[in-house]
């Protein structure tokens, strides 16, 4: 019995480890100069970015128009029942907004955030430099880092400032849970 005890109470402590890394990470802000700007893809409805996405795009295309990166990488593939990507809408807005084409790639076959990151690693391998800032929630930043860097990225974490999960308490911790969970698990099961 005194294992179970101890074990059990192993594992609370490492939850609540992952948990504290979890909302430390969420306001470390790493941004600088790099060779690509990688936006993890959220829910589009009907070929229009939702909430979260352009909140991410809007983040992600104020760093590129300060010139901390020549690339913006653009991600997500296509949801069940979507008529187009993630990846694609995201490249219609940053078009709308002023990034040229030629400033895009797109990572359109993920539907993960470890999918994505592995399309993304085959398009920076193209790329003169292999740094990339990563943009998305803040909650999703540790994790999102790990798989990043296990799939051969120099990453570094931007994390969108005007986040509507990140407004709502409930939805930031909800969120942050979840990522308490899902962070320990990719760094233990992501290894390539």
């Amino acid at each position: 019995m005194r294992l179970v005890i101890r074990l059990f109470g192993a594992l609370v402590l490492a939850w609540i480890i992952s948990l504290l890394a979890v909302l430390l990470w969420e306001h470390r802000d790493e941004t600088r100069p790099a060779g690509a700007i990688v936006v993890l893809g959220a829910a589009q409805y009907v070929g229009h970015p939702s909430p979260v996405l352009r909140a991410r795009l809007d983040h992600a295309i104020e760093l590129w128009r300060r010139h901390l990166a020549p690339t913006l990488i653009v991600t997500g593939g296509r949801g069940e029942g979507d008529k187009t990507t993630e990846a694609a809408v995201s490249q219609r807005y940053a078009m709308q907004r002023g990034v040229p084409a030629a400033a895009i790639r797109m990572e359109s076959l993920g539907r993960t955030t470890s999918q994505s990151m592995a399309g993304v690693a085959a398009l920076v391998r193209e790329l003169p430099r292999r740094d990339v800032l990563l943009v998305s929630d803040p909650f999703h930043m540790l994790r999102l880092r790990i798989i990043a860097r296990r799939h051969g990225l120099e990453a570094y974490a931007s994390p969108t400032p005007s986040s509507p999960i990140a407004a709502s308490a409930l939805e930031r911790w909800k969120y942050a849970l979840s990522e308490s969970i899902k962070a320990p698990i990719a760094f233990v099961l992501e290894r390539n």
